[in-house]
């Protein structure tokens, strides 16, 4: 029609000057035929299968390239067309006699398997000096992209013994020269399975830049520098690996590590669950220092989610020229669309359509500087196939499979991809020093009686798993029932057996403990009869001793306490006549003191007004001519109190008359030096009578207000209440005098009573101490009495509840001593008892109690001939049964048959 519709616009797009080129294989392997009226618009060249010649010359070129450039030895370059030829002859052979079946499905070969061969041997980074080792490589390269794909033993074989006859007819070296088993390895010379020794990797140079492709000479190393990038791993990673590392995981991850080191290496690791596949490829990936891309499944994921992680990885790989392995697991596949986009990624390393415009843009920004150093065109297409290259050369897929039913055939049809563009690894049943070195790290923290018994049980968890793989292939060819025996159920195996075996022997230990517990509680109830007799005889008499001591002591005390009552009536007597005299004391006190508080605060002030005069004050008083009628009253009275005489003056009005003047007096008063001193130290207590008798008019008069005083002079304010206070103090102090002397009388009463009281009280004291002294013997007595009581009566109980023991369980003590010692026998019998039921559990729920007891029998026989401690019939009802709960099992409806209870 000469062109095609738009579909986002409906609109017909006209292609012109446009010619298809079209390639495609024949029919099947996942290729549909195209029809006729197809075919019918191309001119169809057919290109036939490269015959035995083609071949030679290509990788005759190729080897000879790689020997002028590795600058081999003559004698070693004149053999690169002998191992074209015998390259190419297995080529052939192999074709034609491993053809591909259903469980072989991925026995398929094309040129590619070729390649890598050759690939494979231009990686080595040691000189290849002799033919010998030439040949070595050679093998092993051959072995590792044609034998490790193969699924069976007898498979294998065949292809050893075919690689031996290849070296004798071509090579011309004598296999059994070239392949000598190592030393201890139990092998004969030209034992073909010396081929599994030749191994060959690149990082047993821990940390150093330039690994070497070279042959491993001494396993003991490889195993130990895998271990140490276990343990490195396991310090940077969040998610640790406990791993076993034995040569069979050690092979597989040199194999492993081998394909993602090459260009455009990709592997199909196919393998049962629990075989290693992704923990070894997460080792390999950690020594090749790659960055390691898995996708989390979750309820959620769907396309889209899984497109955005195919963009994130190969923008990782791509643009961020970063190394990376694709680590995808079978178990991930939500949807089988997913197999489209990797069988696309392994074979022209893109998806179609998965980046939108805006992120390609991005992408080509990310590796324009790469691709302009690299000299590639800058142009759109020339950046996005560089981007590609880029991803086919950083990423490599490492795809996990599992081979058990059709789904592994049905993808590798589907998508030939899968087989084609990735080297197989086909992980195939764990062999025997595998086993034995799982057992052996597992066990390790596990108790046995002995080295010998410890070694007789990791064989005999060997011997478990492979006497199940025989009985897996008789169920399967008799019933046509397949049970796939895998890593897995060893590893519950030694798991279950560890678990049960820790419980069961408590529970055994604890049963038996209470046995002998009680036998001992018996034995020592027979000893201690005598012993309690002979205690209740010794108590006896202490007891009636004691009781008479008590009964003396308390005939004192009792005499001791009334002595004391009488003494204590007398002395409270006495104690309240003293206290009525107290009281009638103090009365007396608080009265006079009462009335004292009356003239004090005078008294006081008087005091501070004279404290506030100074000699300017008293001088201003001194030099007045005619000082106020006051000031003169207030002086005269001064004068009567220091006792000064008047002067006798002329009366002014009487003439020829005298009279008293105190003025004269008074400035010669108020002159001396200590006046104020006179007034502040006055004897205020014994001042005359007359005196006191002459002031008291001045006292009275109304003239004589201090406040009336301190208008006329501030000094004789402060004389006016000195004389003031001390009239009142006076008349005070006259009044509480007679109180103080009752006072002082009945104080000195009260003292002379508190004397004999004290006296009295001593006693009492004394008296009371020796009562309380006695009070404490007696106390002391009554509770060694009760003891003794106590001691006495318990002892009583003890014989009887011994005696009653003894009567009661004295049947038992021959039973309980046969039970504690069949427990003890129990006991060493869970080592082996235990092991069969955990090989049980593991293994053989799956078989029917034909096949279960068929094995169960040869296992019995197995520890018994490896002198493993076990009961002479295999029971698991005996040996984890619980009668009480398989009661309750066969109420609520199981049957009742042995098969039925083995398998609740």
């Amino acid at each position: 029609h000469g062109g095609w519709y738009d579909r986002s616009d409906n609109t017909v797009r006209r292609l012109e000057d446009i010619q298809f080129v079209a390639a495609m294989g024949p029919p099947g392997g996942g290729r549909n035929p195209v029809t006729p009226r197809f075919v019918r618009h191309f001119n169809v060249v057919a290109i036939t299968e490269f015959d035995d010649e083609t071949y030679a010359r290509i990788y005759g070129a190729i080897g000879d390239w790689w020997f002028r450039r590795a600058k081999l030895p003559e004698e070693v370059r004149a053999k690169g067309p002998a191992l074209v030829k015998a390259t190419v002859e297995i080529y052939n052979t192999i074709r034609a006699e491993l053809l591909p079946t259903p469980a072989k499905s991925h026995y398929t070969y094309n040129m590619r398997d070729l390649s890598k061969v050759f690939q494979g041997m231009q990686m080595v980074g040691t000189p290849v000096d002799d033919t010998k080792k030439l040949a070595r490589l050679w093998a092993h390269e051959t072995l590792r992209v044609l034998h490790d794909r193969l699924v069976s033993d007898d498979d294998r074989l065949w292809y050893q013994t075919l690689l031996k006859a290849m070296v004798d007819k071509h090579l011309g070296l004598k296999f059994d020269n070239v392949f000598e088993p190592p030393e201890g390895s139990g092998l004969h010379k030209g034992d073909v399975s010396v081929l599994r020794t030749v191994l060959y990797c690149d990082f047993m140079t821990q940390g150093a830049d330039n690994q070497k492709y070279e042959e491993v000479s001494d396993v003991s190393k490889l195993l130990s520098t895998i271990e140490e990038y276990l343990t490195d791993y396991n310090a940077q990673s969040k998610s640790r690996m406990d791993l076993v590392l034995f040569l069979y995981a050690a092979e597989h991850v040199c194999r492993v590590s081998r394909i993602i080191k090459q260009p455009y290496g990709n592997a199909l690791l196919v393998g049962v669950g629990g075989s290693g596949r992704q923990s070894l490829a997460k080792v390999a990936t950690f020594m090749a220092e790659f960055s390691l891309f898995s996708i989390e499944i979750s309820k959620s994921y769907t396309a889209a989610e899984w497109r955005e992680d195919l963009c994130k990885v190969l923008r990782q790989a791509g643009a961020k020229f970063q190394p990376t392995v694709f680590l995808f697991s079978d178990t991930q596949l939500k949807e089988e669309s997913f197999l489209e986009d990797i069988n696309n990624i392994l074979n022209t390393g893109e998806v179609p359509s998965l980046f939108p415009k805006d992120e390609l843009v991005t992408i080509m920004e990310a590796v324009t500087p790469r691709a302009k150093r690299a000299g590639k065109p800058l142009t759109p297409q020339g950046l996005y196939q560089f981007f590609v290259d880029s991803c086919r050369q950083n990423l490599h897929m490492v795809l996990c499979m599992s081979p058990v039913g059709s789904a592994f055939r049905e993808r590798l049809r589907k998508f030939p991809s899968l087989v084609n563009c990735t080297t197989i690894d086909w992980f195939s049943e764990w062999p025997s020093d595998a086993l034995k070195s799982v057992a052996s790290r597992f066990l390790k923290d596990v108790e046995f009686d002995s080295a010998a018994t410890r070694g007789a049980v990791e064989d005999m968890c060997m011997v478990f798993h492979q006497s199940v793989r025989v009985l897996a292939a008789d169920f399967m060819r008799e019933l046509q029932r397949p049970y796939y025996v895998t890593p897995t159920s060893y590893l519950e195996l030694i798991q279950t057996y560890k678990d049960l075996l820790g419980s069961r022997r408590t529970a055994v230990n604890l049963t038996k403990r209470r046995y002998v517990v009680g036998l001992e509680k018996l034995l020592a109830a027979e000893s201690d009869v005598n012993v309690m007799k002979q205690e209740l005889i010794e108590l006896q008499p202490k007891l009636i001793e004691t009781g008479k001591e008590v009964a003396e002591t308390l005939v004192v005390v009792a005499r001791e306490t009334a002595e004391a009552e009488a003494k204590k009536e007398v002395v409270m007597g006495e104690e309240a006549v003293a206290n009525e005299k107290a009281a009638a004391a103090k009365a007396i006190k608080d009265e006079c003191e009462g009335e004292l508080a009356v003239a004090m605060p005078l008294l006081e002030a008087a005091l501070s007004a004279l404290n506030t005069l100074s000699k300017n004050d008293i001088t201003e008083v001194k030099a007045m001519k005619s000082p106020p009628a006051a000031v003169k009253l207030v002086m005269e009275a001064v004068c009567h109190m220091l006792g000064v005489k008047p002067a006798r003056v002329n009366d002014p009005n009487k003439p020829g008359a005298k009279m008293n003047d105190f003025w004269g007096p008074s400035q010669a008063l108020l002159g001396q030096a200590n006046f104020l001193e006179q007034l502040q130290t006055f004897d205020k207590d014994n001042i005359p009578a007359a005196t006191v008798a002459i002031i008291k008019p001045y006292v009275e008069k109304p003239e004589f207000e201090p406040d009336l005083v301190k208008k006329a002079s501030k000094a004789a304010y402060g004389l006016c209440c000195w004389v003031r206070a001390m009239e009142a103090y006076d008349r005070v102090a006259k009044v509480v005098a007679p109180k103080k002397a009752k006072l002082a009388e009945a104080e000195a009463e009260f003292s002379e009573l508190m004397v004999g009281l004290n006296a009295k009280k001593a006693e009492l004291k004394e008296v009371e101490d020796r009562l309380a002294v006695l009070n404490a013997k007696l106390a002391d007595m009554q509770a060694r009495k009760q003891q003794l009581e106590y001691d006495v009566d318990l002892c009583e109980k003890k014989l009887n509840r011994a005696t009653q023991l003894i009567g009661g369980l004295g049947g038992e003590k021959t039973r309980w001593t046969e039970v504690a010692a069949r427990l003890g026998e129990d006991y060493v019998n869970l080592t082996g008892d235990v092991l069969l039921a955990s090989g049980f559990i593991a293994y053989l729920g799956a078989f029917t109690s034909q096949y279960r007891e068929r094995s169960a029998a040869e296992w019995v026989q197995l520890c018994r001939k490896q002198s493993i401690p076990c009961a002479d019939a295999f029971s698991l009802v005996k040996i984890l049964g619980d009668p009480v709960k398989i009661r309750d099992w066969t109420i609520d409806g199981l049957p009742n048959d042995s098969f039925s209870i083995d398998n609740g």
